[in-house]
């Protein structure tokens, strides 16, 4: 075998399958077990509306990773972004995980994690000039 390297912007189902079925083959080898799932809280218009926001993460081996999050700035300040991230706590939960982390740009909203109890634990000086990646974590237990 002569092993070809590619890159894509646009990701082949299939490959992120093997991608990932190869992953779960090996936690499971090493630990004994594989529970990664995919959790989201999504916004719709109306009941059978289209989608508007919401949050897209999973869980896995006791921590929930939240990694996007999408309020329509119409809607912000209203209550729904904290009921969004209550119902993917509250998920987190009920699936075992004892912690969360999520990341987010300090032109973002660092501030409203904080307002819900997640703490920072770093941060990495990005583009444009002056801004910064921060992570946050919050502790379920």
């Amino acid at each position: 075998m002569r092993p070809v390297l590619t890159l894509s912007n646009s990701p082949e189902p299939e490959a992120a399958q093997i991608i990932r079925d190869g992953l779960d083959a090996f936690n499971e080898a090493v630990v004994g077990y594989v529970d990664s799932l995919p959790l989201n809280v999504v916004i719709r218009a109306s009941e059978a509306g289209e989608i508007i926001g919401g949050i897209s993460g999973g869980t896995s081996f006791g921590l929930l990773t939240i990694n996007l999050v999408y309020l329509p700035e119409t809607l912000r300040g209203t209550g729904l972004g904290t009921r969004m991230m209550e119902m993917a706590e509250q998920e987190a939960r009920r699936r075992g995980c004892r912690a969360g982390v999520v990341y987010t740009v300090s032109i973002q909203a660092p501030g409203f994690y904080q307002r819900l109890g997640w703490r920072v634990f770093g941060e990495i000086q990005c583009d444009p000039p002056g801004t910064s990646r921060v992570f946050l974590t919050k502790d379920f237990r």
